[in-house]
């Protein structure tokens, strides 16, 4: 059974004050206890005023490495790249960026050279963030041909590449993910979702469970820690 508790706010405002706080909180209790932090942070608009509070607060940001749960194969200075709004938000900070693909169109060989980068990094993850697609997706664990290995990856594996299918029409290429272990090993998972809509589709794959048709019911149901989601219409 999930164990996942909704936090309800009035607008998409309200939500960042929220979640601004809520992760400043995890970073400075994981450079108390580790002196270091390590986060995972989603692509998409819905994260870019909260990224903007974030990366205002007065934090230990020169101890922060920040990611991206996924990656889309596009040049890192693509305006679809996810690394590049995060670097414009926390670079100026002093939170040491780190991208997790490189000039590799090959969406297989991407995964690989991108899971070998991430083995730099001491994981687990401190925060795994993540937001929901209309379609169900999740970081870019999509429906398609990919989707079990992004799903039961081994624990030692944190990437792999992935081909949607279909695509999604925003933005139709081949991606680099966290698989689901990587994810679900991070200390805090947390999602952000608006609208009703897309409520009602991660109710719907919650209660799912293992059975879910949806990438992002597939994800949560192996949570062992109880997962926060955050909510704006």
């Amino acid at each position: 059974m999930i164990e996942a508790e909704w936090w309800e706010y009035d607008d998409i405002d309200e939500l960042a004050d929220a979640v601004a706080g809520d992760v400043g909180f995890i970073i400075e209790s994981a450079v108390d206890a580790r002196g270091e932090a390590l986060i995972a942070l989603p692509g998409g608009t819905t994260p870019l005023p909260i990224f903007r509070k974030l990366a205002s607060a007065k934090l230990p940001w020169k101890r922060v490495t920040i990611i991206p749960t996924d990656e889309r194969l596009v040049p890192l200075t693509d305006e679809r790249a996810n690394i590049r709004a995060i670097a414009q938000n926390f670079l100026p900070s002093g939170a040491r960026v780190f991208p997790i693909t490189s000039d590799i169109a090959d969406h297989k060989l991407a995964g690989n050279s991108a899971n070998a980068k991430l083995a730099e990094l001491k994981f687990p993850l401190d925060l795994a963030w993540l937001g929901v697609g209309s379609d169900g997706h999740t970081a870019s664990i999509f429906a398609g041909p990919d989707l079990d290995e992004a799903l039961n990856a081994p624990k030692g594996r944190h990437a792999v590449g992935v081909m949607p299918d279909p695509m999604p029409q925003d933005a139709p290429v081949a991606r680099v993910t966290l698989t689901r272990s990587a994810i679900l090993s991070a200390r805090t998972v947390l999602l952000t979702v608006t609208g009703a809509e897309t409520r009602e589709l991660v109710e719907g794959a919650i209660a799912d469970g293992q059975s879910s048709k949806l990438p992002i019911g597939r994800v949560l149901a192996e949570a062992e820690q109880p997962i926060d989601i955050h909510w704006a219409p």
